[in-house]
């Protein structure tokens, strides 16, 4: 898993009675942590019934110290509720791994890569209603710009969705992962593709963005509606802490994810009151883990912590200290 050793220091050697994982996947993160601390009660929540079944047979040597939940994390506090029976000030810990996971990337049935010829579905829930296939084969162009623009931030949107319409009018529907690259790709020259920051264990100077790239990651937050389980989820989670060290971290892995998760914070700090950011900077993966895992190259993580109201009020006391004597500095 992604950030492994920094997401063990965030939780080592603290109190961990219910810890909550409301991003699951194969396990990866739970299996390093229930090794590690001293966890009594894991819950693991996702809504992909395959991430489940791999998960459960990963950690079933840790017995009843797990419980498995199939559910989105923006439902978290339905979920403590039918696990504990209340849901306030109940974790010890919470961890939220956004994004896609990679046994989903690698399953190209799924249609999440497209490195990996296989059906435009992208859906992490397959019972969910909404599929890739749908937005490509029947939004209007307008509507698939937006997306494209929105949720993968490309410039070139409007091109891509204008060859995606003029491609399944010509040709039929958009089926297959493969088709949908080649026609984005075809969209875009040469000297207009996003050039690549070489970076450990990623690209090699030089290189370029594939032109799907940022349209693929568009589909896929608009077919799951990542970022509004997200915004829902940053929502609830203030009050699902335990106050007085409850604590949370977020792994975001692009730009909009970790925007919200950092507006977020700063949000829990004036208005909450009682969540405050741990980790001031952004924690991101050392040069040999992106060299042993080049998709942890773009993760992020935030960490943020409920205190007591008396330790509020001295934070706050504190800061407003140091404000006041950057002011007369200047």
């Amino acid at each position: 898993p992604v950030l492994r050793d920094e997401v063990l220091e965030a939780f080592s050697g603290r109190r961990l009675e219910v810890f909550a994982d409301g991003t699951l996947g194969a396990g990866g993160h739970a299996e390093a942590l229930l090794t590690h601390c001293d966890i009594k009660r894991y819950i693991g929540i996702d809504r992909d019934p395959e991430a489940l079944r791999i998960a459960g047979e990963r950690l079933a040597k840790f017995g009843d110290r797990v419980t498995l939940v199939r559910g989105e994390f923006a439902q978290l506090p339905q979920v403590l509720r039918s696990v504990l029976g209340r849901s306030d000030g109940v974790l010890d810990g919470l961890l939220l791994d956004l994004g896609v996971s990679s046994m989903q990337l690698d399953e190209g049935n799924r249609g999440f890569s497209f490195s990996r010829d296989g059906p435009v579905d992208m859906r992490m829930d397959p019972s969910a209603p909404l599929t890739a296939a749908e937005i490509v084969n029947t939004w209007s162009e307008a509507d698939i710009a937006h997306i494209i623009r929105t949720y993968g931030e490309d410039p070139h949107h409007r091109r891509l969705a204008r060859s995606i319409v003029y491609n399944r009018e010509l040709t039929g529907p958009i089926t297959t992962t493969a088709k949908l690259a080649d026609v984005l790709a075809a969209a875009i020259p040469a000297k207009l593709r996003h050039r690549r920051k070489p970076t450990p264990g990623g690209p090699a100077r030089g290189s370029y963005t594939h032109p799907a790239t940022r349209a693929f990651q568009a589909l896929r937050i608009a077919t799951n509606g990542e970022l509004q389980q997200l915004e829902e989820a940053l929502r609830v989670v203030p009050g699902v802490l335990r106050p007085g060290g409850g604590r949370v971290a977020v792994i975001s892995f692009h730009s909009l994810e970790d925007r919200m998760v950092k507006t977020a914070v700063r949000a829990w700090e004036k208005e909450r009151g009682g969540v405050w950011q741990v980790t001031r900077k952004v924690v991101m993966p050392g040069e040999e883990e992106c060299g042993v895992n080049p998709r942890a190259r773009s993760s992020r993580m935030r960490v943020a912590e409920r205190l007591e109201e008396d330790e509020v009020f001295e934070r706050k006391k504190n800061k407003y200290a140091r404000e006041r004597d950057e002011e007369d500095d200047d």
